[in-house]
């Protein structure tokens, strides 16, 4: 079946201990995303405009290398053997407030504050292992593991835009026939170019 794993592959938590695994992977390509570093989503607003590129790559470096150590940064890595190949980022609504700050989203009727809410946001695969089912494996690593830490109300917004589908060899928050196949449903669009999707997942 198209988009299933081609190969085996294991995954990790983001954690200290492998950390330097998500900095080889991230290493290999500038950093991802002009050198986001996974960061943009954790960030509540954008980062000063007066900043160089080298300079956002640098500090988003090094914020999220200290919010991993804290306990503030989820994800999961994807390794095939010893090498990190894909990411996934997921956390709870309160790690990546920047989807509050969507126009978009603010539209979306909010769930009550007492609700346990998880997010994933950004996926990615090596340059070099692309259209293997890495993403896939991510993303069932996550829900995985928000199951073991209590479940609850997960959201995910993969792209509808069918621009960004033919423009792009990967996409960022994957795309609804993803996460239809793993029992999330549609809930709003968010604008042209995303789908609001949410599963509720009971605890193990």
């Amino acid at each position: 079946m198209a988009g299933e794993p081609k190969a085996a592959y294991t995954t990790k938590e983001l954690g200290a201990d492998t950390w330097p695994d998500f900095e080889r992977l991230f290493e290999k390509h500038n950093g991802v995303q002009g050198g986001c570093w996974c960061m943009f989503y954790q960030r509540p607003h954008p980062v000063r405009a007066e900043m160089s590129r080298t300079e956002r790559t640098t500090m988003n470096r090094k914020d999220k290398r200290e919010w991993v150590r804290e306990g503030r940064s989820h994800g999961i890595i994807v390794y095939k053997g010893r090498t990190p190949v894909g990411w996934c980022q997921y956390g709870p609504r309160e790690e990546l407030p920047r989807i509050d700050a969507g126009r978009n989203y603010r539209k979306v009727e909010p769930l009550s504050p007492e609700k346990r809410l998880w997010r994933i946001t950004c996926f990615f695969v090596d340059k070099d292992h692309r259209g293997q089912g890495i993403a896939k494996t991510a993303l069932r690593a996550a829900l995985a593991s928000i199951r073991k830490q209590g479940g609850g109300i997960v959201e995910a917004y993969p792209v509808v835009s069918k621009k960004i589908l033919a423009e792009s060899q990967w996409i960022w928050f994957g795309t609804p026939g993803m996460f239809q196949r793993e029992k999330f449903k549609p809930v709003e669009r968010l604008g042209a170019s995303y789908l609001l999707m949410r599963r509720t997942i009971s605890p193990s």
